[in-house]
């Protein structure tokens, strides 16, 4: 597979940067204030910071965004976040972890709408030689030949450390010599060189600058995540929330999202 153009996600921000400055020129002076609160991990991180500004631009809402991931430990994870009395109007996550949410009465339970789905990709420091991932056997190569692997904390290290590894057959050599990263972006670690190989949804590997993208995982082993937005339980702004959902739901925010490695999976509201 060819590298996804990093300079796509880049140029796209600058131009929601533009579109954001031009639309706060044009807001209504009637436009509700109430801003629209917005937690996502990082899978969907991206994405949001494209569409958020456009959507700005477009009815004079503001959005007020706070990340974490999915789910661990971190305090920062959206998880913890939620049980310290956090507010927030919507909650984008792995689609299982909005579930668990909702179990557990943070998310309100029947509101949950699926957005985007998510590859896993591979990414190297900037300069590396490219390995060669287009098989699952070279891909098995290349994981028992690396002297260091970052995987995230979120959906896909889990699945890194409890399923792909074993389906590889190499669990028990490669897992001693793997590190979750728990508070930090995967290519964050791999520039400054401190794994060889890095895995992480390919929509959180593309901004980071100091990496090479080297491509998805092959077919035979590859998982993907569905990410989904949900009503937190804290919701005050009811209009706001829907008037977002429907942005990030059309069809003119479906060519941001690709931009940013994601495919929509959502119909238009």
């Amino acid at each position: 597979m060819k590298p996804f153009p990093l300079i796509t996600v880049r140029r796209a921000l600058l131009i929601s940067a533009v579109a954001l400055a031009a639309g706060c020129a044009q807001q209504p002076s009637s436009t509700p204030k109430e801003p629209v609160r917005l937690m996502t991990s990082g899978g969907f991180t991206a994405a949001h910071k494209l569409l958020a500004p456009q959507f700005t631009a477009q009815t004079g809402l503001a959005v007020e965004s706070a990340y974490g991931s999915s789910m661990g430990a971190s305090p920062t994870s959206i998880p913890n976040r939620l049980s310290k009395g956090e507010k927030a109007d919507v909650v984008i996550l792995a689609r299982g972890a909005l579930d668990d949410l909702a179990a557990r009465g943070l998310v309100r339970n029947g509101t949950q709408i699926d957005l985007v789905r998510s590859a896993v990709g591979v990414a190297v420091k900037k300069g590396a030689p490219i390995p060669d991932i287009s098989s699952e056997d070279k891909l098995r190569q290349v994981l028992l030949n690396a002297k260091s692997i970052a995987y995230s904390a979120s959906a896909s290290g889990t699945y890194y450390e409890t399923q792909m590894l074993k389906k590889l057959g190499i669990h028990d050599q490669v897992m001693p010599k793997s590190k979750k990263i728990v508070t930090e972006r995967v290519g964050t670690i791999v520039a400054r060189g401190e794994a060889e190989i890095g895995l992480q949804q390919v929509s959180e590997l593309l901004p980071i600058e100091g990496i090479s993208y080297v491509g998805t995982l092959p077919d035979s082993v590859q998982h993907y995540t569905i990410f989904s937005a949900g009503t937190a339980s804290t919701s005050t702004n009811p209009q706001g929330l829907e008037q977002l959902l429907k942005y990030y739901t059309s069809p003119a925010a479906a060519k941001t999202i690709r931009d940013t490695g994601l495919e929509p999976v959502a119909k238009p509201r």
